[in-house]
């Protein structure tokens, strides 16, 4: 296929927490992406994972559901390549193959449950692809905090270092905020030291690989992020427009992190910005977030709507080639 022939794809992300879908032309000469739709639904797949080593069966029929609404809206827009890319709920349960068969049946492809490296890689080049000729300055550390997993890579406009480690909003919420089932109406201090703890101690295993200081300008991806900043900037509902490339600096996360933590249920679901699906998860997040903010010296983090799901279609349009 000739390089200047815009390629329509579909690709599809499947984490911890959330299932989403981008269906894009793209340029695979340049790139450039042209967004036709874009969903996310929270299916919160990695539901007990950290603690059984199973995909609970309800959490799967929840994914399997979400795919039946996407696999519509692939139809609908004709894409002619979909890539599925399963990250780190699916890494590590026993059962993955039950999934797996059940992605195949319904989208008739096969799901790739990808490396944390890869996941990095992804996230990165997502994430950068239109910094190129701004003036933020290199190298960038890309954190992208995920259900299970934070995936931590330093570049310019290649990865430099990347390193995935297990602590992600889901995965720390469900280890340490949880009592008979429920997430603490607000935690208790000693949970939220436990999360701190759990932080700290993935980010020294990750700097053994990737240098968290020296990096110049901090990008943040995902759900956590992103809520975070529609928070800090007082959004009556979620607008991602305002929320692409805005900058949320570090003493908004920790006065977020702090308020979270000590806030009840009804009180977090009350944020207008707050979708239901992250309102147990958010306070593990931010304290990630922090965490990183606080290892690596940033003042404050670029904000960006865009990250694997973007990357991933790139890479499809590009082996569609």
């Amino acid at each position: 296929m000739s390089a200047s022939v815009p390629v329509r794809v579909a690709a599809i992300d499947c984490g911890t927490n959330s299932i989403r879908l981008l269906v894009a032309d793209i340029d695979p000469a340049t790139g450039q992406l042209a967004e036709l739709s874009r969903r996310m639904e929270i299916v919160r797949l990695g539901q007990g994972v950290d603690r059984t080593g199973r995909l609970a069966p309800e959490a799967l029929e929840r994914t399997f559901d979400a795919c039946r609404r996407y696999a519509e809206e692939i139809r609908r827009l004709g894409a002619t390549h979909v890539k599925f890319v399963a990250t780190s709920a699916s890494r590590d349960a026993e059962n993955r193959a039950d999934f797996v068969r059940g992605v195949q049946d319904i989208l008739g492809v096969l799901p790739e449950v990808i490396s944390g490296d890869q996941e990095a890689a992804f996230s990165f080049s997502g994430a950068t692809r239109e910094l190129a000729g701004s003036d933020l300055p290199t190298p960038y550390l890309v954190v992208d905090i995920g259900g299970g997993s934070t995936e931590l890579v330093v570049g310019e406009r290649e990865v430099r270092a990347a390193r995935s480690v297990d602590i992600g909003c889901v995965r720390l919420t469900e280890r340490h905020l949880l009592t008979d089932g429920e997430v603490g109406d607000p935690p208790t201090a000693e949970q939220a030291a436990a999360i701190r703890a759990d932080a700290h101690a993935a980010l020294d295993e990750a700097e053994r690989t990737v240098p968290l200081t020296g990096t110049r300008t901090l990008v943040g991806l995902a759900g956590t992020v992103t809520t975070l900043a529609a928070i800090h900037l007082d959004l009556p509902e979620y607008d991602s427009a305002a929320i692409h490339h805005s900058r949320l600096p570090l003493s908004a996360v920790r006065e977020l992190a702090a308020r979270l933590l000590t806030s009840t249920h009804a009180e977090r679901a009350a944020i207008p910005a707050m979708h239901p699906g992250r309102v147990d998860v958010i306070a593990s997040g931010a304290v990630i977030l922090q965490a990183v903010m606080e290892r690596c010296g940033a003042p404050e983090v670029v904000v960006s709507e865009h990250d694997i799901l973007d990357g991933i279609a790139i890479h499809t349009a590009l082996d569609a080639q």
